[in-house]
């Protein structure tokens, strides 16, 4: 009798973020993130662990729309409190702002958990700057 192994699936999901190239002009969105729901306890820690270092401590998110699970004021994540803010902007729906003390701010486009893959991708890429740009 043979057993086949089953790859072991990893502790973390791979974070579903894609950021828009680093330049000298300011952009109004910085990159887009597909969470694998709306529960921002637990996937904002996710986020937050994936972003890039030279963004320094990220100490206050602002998540637009209605759909976030019930959130507290604050969250713990990697021992560093952050802020947490909901704003029901009719202009913006599905955007996160990431906010960082002397570093700077950061708008991504939230792709909603739900969406099929390739839109998903085809969202991400746009978000990112990847299309119509060259």
């Amino acid at each position: 009798m043979t057993t086949a192994l089953q790859p072991a699936l990893p502790s973390h999901p791979v974070l579903r973020l894609h950021l828009a190239p680093h330049g000298d002009l300011p952009r109004s969105i910085d990159g887009a993130w597909w969470p694998r729901s709306y529960d921002l306890l637990v996937e904002l820690p996710r986020l937050l662990a994936g972003l890039p270092r030279d963004w320094g401590h990220i100490a206050s998110v602002t998540v637009n729309g209605a759909a976030w699970s019930a959130t507290p004021g604050r969250i713990l994540v990697s021992n560093q409190v952050v802020r947490l803010r909901r704003a029901l902007a009719a202009n913006a729906p599905h955007t996160v702002v990431l906010l960082a003390p002397g570093r700077g701010r950061w708008d991504l486009v939230v792709v909603p958990p739900d969406t099929a893959e390739d839109a998903a991708e085809s969202l991400m890429a746009a978000a990112a700057g990847a299309l119509g740009h060259g």
